[in-house]
């Protein structure tokens, strides 16, 4: 018995019995046909050009070398007391 829910890109499967290699091999087939315009590349090349995306632009992010104290608006504010 197998049943299948299609989503937009997804596609969930729950099989039993003797026909489940079957039917998943189908499911592989289904998706790797689903997606026909899509480049795919490998994890290293994609991890290298993110690496490389980050600093370049590095110098826009102001996470990554801090905010100047003087123009921090959530900088602590001092407090002056007098007894």
């Amino acid at each position: 018995m197998a049943q299948t829910q299609n989503s937009d890109h997804t596609q969930c499967c729950t099989v039993s019995g003797s026909s489940s290699t079957t039917t998943m091999k189908k499911v592989v087939q289904k998706l790797r046909l689903g997606a026909p315009g899509l480049n795919r590349m490998k994890v290293s090349q994609a991890a290298a050009d993110v690496k490389q995306f980050c600093l370049q632009n590095a110098q826009h992010n102001t996470l990554l070398p801090g905010v100047s104290s003087s123009t921090n608006p959530f900088r602590p504010q001092n407090i002056c007391c007098f007894l």
